[in-house]
């Protein structure tokens, strides 16, 4: 990924700690995950890697999806 710029992408989740000016993500990383995966445990010890990594869904609507990259703000 060197050399490559960041996407822009913007979030109405205000708590969030990656949060910034103008509703923009500060993330490295963003992980999506389709609604009927969003209760795995991906930073669990038993999370499965080629779950976490190789693994395709398709979504047909954006409302079947969910950011998993939210973390609180402290």
């Amino acid at each position: 990924m060197a050399n490559e710029a960041k996407p822009y992408v913007k979030c109405s989740v205000s708590n969030c700690s990656y949060w910034g000016e103008e509703n923009v993500c500060r993330a490295d990383m963003i992980m999506i995950e389709i609604d009927k995966h969003s209760n795995v445990r991906l930073n669990a010890e038993i999370a499965d890697e080629d779950f976490v990594n190789n693994h395709r869904d398709s979504a047909h609507h954006s409302s079947s999806t969910c950011c998993l990259t939210f973390k609180p703000k402290e």
